[in-house]
């Protein structure tokens, strides 16, 4: 019984309140606030669309890389410069290591240990190209002075792995000089530059079984490509537009007396 009563009274004094409140304030928006209300909330909501249609690109290219590793292995006798054709595919074909050339790549983490990614160039045979092909992970030594010493296959032998390309973006602690078998990052113009190797503009990241077999870890996580941190930013840009839309609301009811 005393909750229907609390009940009435309340269904009386919501509009009650609200008409009080209509009937004392008057909604008054300022000319400068309404101008910084409409070219924030605009640039909020062109951000976010742009961050929309990168979510978009991004979803379709996922979509591409999907159905391009459910494609026949590619050869790579038939590669060329053009990337796009052999992205993401399974890759196979035949040559030899240039073990002369390859090098480490720092900062590889695995299981919460250090480490490095071996990347070796291999010449495809018939010819003179060369595609980088990440072998796997090694784990550093007991001290960084000391890089682990890998093998690597002599002969000619076959390789297979997915084609893939190293990011573009990443961070430097101090500038990759080139020189020596370590490096901070695959980026594969350096490495061509410093090798005088003419490679492929694609990495190959080799797949088990391995022949011959070693003991580099190779467990290549899935392609991502960002599609949820678009969408995030997105709707953090169009979550600003309508807080932005609120408090101009908000912030332009006036009491009528202010206006006398």
């Amino acid at each position: 019984m005393s909750g229907e009563i609390t009940h009435s009274v309340m269904d009386r004094l919501v509009p009650t309140r609200v008409s009080s409140f209509f009937a004392t304030h008057r909604f008054r928006p300022t000319l400068l606030l309404t101008v910084a209300t409409v070219a924030l909330a605009a640039l909020a909501i062109a951000l976010g669309n742009w961050q929309r249609h990168r979510a978009d690109e991004k979803s379709a290219t996922a979509t591409l890389a999907s159905a391009a590793a459910r494609e026949a292995p590619f050869d790579l006798a038939r590669a060329d410069s053009d990337a796009s054709a052999v992205l993401y595919r399974i890759v196979h074909g035949i040559g030899e290591y240039d073990a002369a050339h390859g090098v480490l790549i720092d900062n590889k983490v695995h299981g919460g240990r250090p480490g490095y990614d071996v990347v070796t160039p291999f010449r495809l045979a018939p010819g003179n190209r060369y595609v980088l092909v990440d072998r796997g992970w090694v784990a550093q030594g007991p001290t960084r002075k000391a890089l682990p010493s890998v093998q690597t296959p002599a002969g000619v032998i076959e390789i297979v792995g997915r084609a893939t390309l190293p990011p573009k973006r990443y961070l430097e602690l101090k500038a990759d000089t080139g020189e020596g078998a370590l490096r901070q990052n695959l980026d594969i113009e350096r490495i061509a530059a410093a090798s005088g190797l003419n490679l492929l503009p694609f990495v190959v990241e080799q797949t088990d079984p391995v022949i011959p077999p070693d003991d580099l870890l190779r467990d290549w996580p899935r392609p991502d490509f960002g599609v949820e941190s678009h969408l995030s930013y997105m709707l953090q840009w169009y979550s600003l537009a309508a807080l932005t839309i609120a408090l101009w609301l908000a912030l332009n009811w006036r009491r009528r007396l202010e206006d006398a």
